[in-house]
């Protein structure tokens, strides 16, 4: 049940990621979520739309592996591995901040559902 509420909570994170990037990037919201400037939030908005939409990939397969129940736990360990690895690597290159936004709670996740 733990690991159930943990992956669904990261598959939300990942959802309000997407709203994010994909639909509040030039608003005051979505500069201030990621500190930027109008200009800069202006220029980027279709990479950051396209960022949005993978994320919006990782909590729909997320979502599939709650759904399939039982038989969706490769699924949910597959999406928590790509969500964590996707978290070190944004860390490591874009701010320290995705670390403990987005790959803390998955591996959380991960380690219930190894536990279960």
């Amino acid at each position: 049940m733990l690991a159930n509420i943990l992956i669904f909570i990261v598959a939300v994170i990942h959802l309000y990621i997407l709203v994010l990037e994909m639909f509040l990037w030039e608003t005051n919201t979505g500069r201030k979520a990621f500190k930027l400037s109008a200009d800069f939030a202006r220029s980027t908005r279709v990479l950051a739309a396209n960022q949005g939409l993978y994320n919006g990939f990782l909590a729909a397969g997320l979502l599939w592996g709650l759904w399939l129940g039982e038989s969706g736990l490769p699924v949910s360990y597959f999406f928590l591995i790509c969500v964590v690895i996707a978290g070190i690597f944004g860390a490591a290159t874009a701010s320290r901040k995705i670390l403990y936004v987005q790959a803390l709670p998955a591996l959380l996740a991960l380690v219930a559902l190894l536990m279960r």
